[in-house]
């Protein structure tokens, strides 16, 4: 795990947020055991074989999950974004599930 990444969830302003990305971060770690992270354009990235898999990105009242290489997977109507990428947006009091979470990661991140 990258000392960046910590510092940055634990330094999120709401403990709800920190808890959250604490949890999709293990989330991620287990569903691409190779996965690198790092801290790009100021939020956590998670790549596979040099490629983004996934970001976790807080903003004032939400946490969003993205699944990049997302072309082809079949989400849940909650998700947004184009084809490529997909991200669901997780705010207070959300139950997330992680399976489904997981499941559409492993897909998406197959081809990287």
């Amino acid at each position: 795990m990258n000392s960046e990444v910590t510092a940055y969830m634990e330094a999120l302003a709401q403990p709800w947020q920190t808890e959250l990305c604490s949890q999709l971060r293990q989330m991620v770690h287990e569903s691409i055991p190779e996965v690198e992270e790092r801290i790009q354009y100021k939020k956590p990235h998670f790549l596979k074989n040099g490629h983004y898999a996934a970001v976790i990105s807080p903003s004032k009242d939400a946490v969003a999950f993205m699944i990049m290489n997302a072309t082809g997977l079949d989400v849940p109507k909650e998700f947004e974004g184009p084809p490529e990428r997909k991200w669901l947006k997780i705010r207070q009091g959300d139950s997330p599930d992680y399976a489904m979470l997981s499941r559409l990661l492993v897909q998406a991140s197959d081809s990287l």
